[in-house]
């Protein structure tokens, strides 16, 4: 009898604690926004740039982990509380700052209910006024290109591509289609112009979607112009 009324003491206290651990609560607070150059968004690759949030507190070490989507939009469901926001090194087309002790910068965020917050970074090259359309089977595309960084961080251009895809997701992995053209034949950065001819499309649709990229020389990710609709 005495070891079933300690079996039941033991029971209830274990239901309590699940009771109470089940109790806690979610993350509820949405902090959201995108990379953005003078206000001007940036594109990347989907899910290849990723970004860590870091929360300040008692046993809070480890980063929280997540990728900007093509459009350079992010979204982390949080806790409210103050938090440090950085990209890590050796990521994204563009420059971050550095601590002038070493080791990457940070951008703190106190979150407080939802909240937009936009992430302004320097990329080494902008697309300008790029221009896309369909013709005699083919995608033509149009475009500027600007040089952003100058000074001793500056790098040059390995290649461009124009993508075309059956979907919005366009990128080096995500296509059916691309035209390359070599950094080394660019002259000027005014007036380029590319074409990539349409494949036969199964099953049948007309439009694509299509966007120009980057890459840019010692730099893994490749920068991007926002996806077009090209009906033909």
């Amino acid at each position: 009898m005495k070891k079933l009324f300690y079996l039941l003491i033991f029971t209830t206290v274990i239901a309590a604690s699940s009771c109470k651990k089940d109790n806690y609560k979610a993350p509820g607070s949405t902090l959201k926004g995108r990379l953005v150059y003078k206000g001007d968004p940036i594109g990347v690759e989907y899910n290849q740039v990723p970004f860590e949030l870091y929360q300040s507190g008692f046993g809070k070490v480890g980063p929280i982990g997540a990728s900007f989507d093509q459009d350079g939009n992010y979204s982390a469901l949080l806790f409210d509380g103050n938090y440090r926001f950085t990209i890590p090194a050796g990521q994204g087309p563009f420059m971050w700052k550095e601590r002038a002790t070493g080791g990457r910068d940070t951008i703190a965020i106190t979150v407080n209910g939802d909240q937009t917050m936009n992430i302004e970074v320097t990329p080494y090259y902008m697309i300008r006024s790029p221009q896309m359309a369909a013709s005699g089977g083919k995608v033509n595309a149009t475009f500027n290109i600007e040089k952003v960084v100058t000074d001793a961080n500056a790098k040059g251009i390995e290649r461009v591509n124009l993508y075309i895809n059956k979907t919005q997701f366009v990128s080096g992995a995500d296509n059916i289609a691309s035209a390359e053209m070599a950094g080394s034949s660019i002259t000027s950065m005014n007036n380029l112009s590319m074409s990539v001819t349409i494949p036969t499309i199964s099953p049948t649709q007309n439009y694509v979607f299509a966007r120009i990229g980057i890459k840019i020389a010692g730099v893994e990710d490749m920068i991007f112009s926002p996806v077009q609709k090209i009906q033909f």
